[in-house]
């Protein structure tokens, strides 16, 4: 970690008692977790407070962490079913996390000019139910559509934001498509029907598929171990 980095880490640390700081020496930077009760108090002080002055937002976007860390891509081996991560049927009753206090969260980055720092500062909604976070417009003003598009692909609400509504998906859209549990080809489509001279909206008619992925198998031109030929050499004999 740079010196910078590390005078940054430490200052946010002294100041933030209620917040969690985490730095990363490979990319050096440092993120501040805070509970969200707290965002908008913390974001003040980090705007206006010496030696901070974060008072440029670069990024604000919503993530879900449902399913986080599940990997299904095995590639060692073949399979005779497929890869079905596209259209696997989700049921919310077998998983653990889509009531997990800690399932929808707001990212914010933030660039303090005057002191060349950058800042992740995140927060979790705590009913995943229905997520709500204070808007952070009255801070930063650049934060405005950037609420917007998290509330319209994620579902989590600002409160307090002056004009909450979709920005990227239709107005007649139903759910949040960035969320994990949302399928892959949708629940409706649009076409345009010449008899009625207008968009219509229809079911999907995608048809599922099943990938399957590539399997990763030994090159002929590299040297086998002693284990690989003891192997190959037992299967030759049955």
């Amino acid at each position: 970690m740079s010196q910078k980095t590390e005078n940054l880490a430490s200052a946010l640390t002294e100041k933030f008692d209620y917040a969690e700081v985490r730095y990363s020496e490979w990319t050096d930077e440092v993120t501040m977790e805070v509970p969200p009760e707290r965002l908008r108090e913390a974001s003040i002080a980090l705007r206006d407070e010496e030696p901070f002055r974060f008072r440029q937002l670069i990024d604000l976007c919503g993530v879900d962490y449902l399913a986080y860390g599940d990997a299904e891509w095995m590639a060692e081996q073949a399979t005779d079913s497929g890869f079905s991560r596209g259209v696997k049927r989700y049921d919310p009753d077998s998983d653990p996390d889509r009531e997990s206090p800690k399932r929808f969260a707001v990212v914010i980055h933030l660039l303090s000019l005057e002191k060349n720092f950058r800042v992740r500062l995140r927060t979790y909604a705590p009913d995943p139910e229905f997520p709500v976070i204070d808007s952070v417009t009255d801070i930063w003003a650049a934060a405005n559509w950037f609420e917007r598009e998290a509330f319209d692909l994620y579902g989590i609400h600002f409160e307090g934001h002056p004009d909450l509504r979709r920005i990227l998906t239709d107005y007649g859209f139903v759910g949040h498509p960035f969320r994990k549990d949302f399928p892959l080809s949708g629940h409706v489509e649009v076409r345009y029907d010449p008899e009625r001279g207008r968009v219509v909206y229809q079911p999907v008619s995608i048809e599922p598929r099943v990938l399957v992925p590539k399997v990763i198998r030994g090159q002929s031109r590299y040297p086998h171990t002693a284990q690989d030929s003891t192997a190959e050499e037992s299967q030759d004999n049955a």
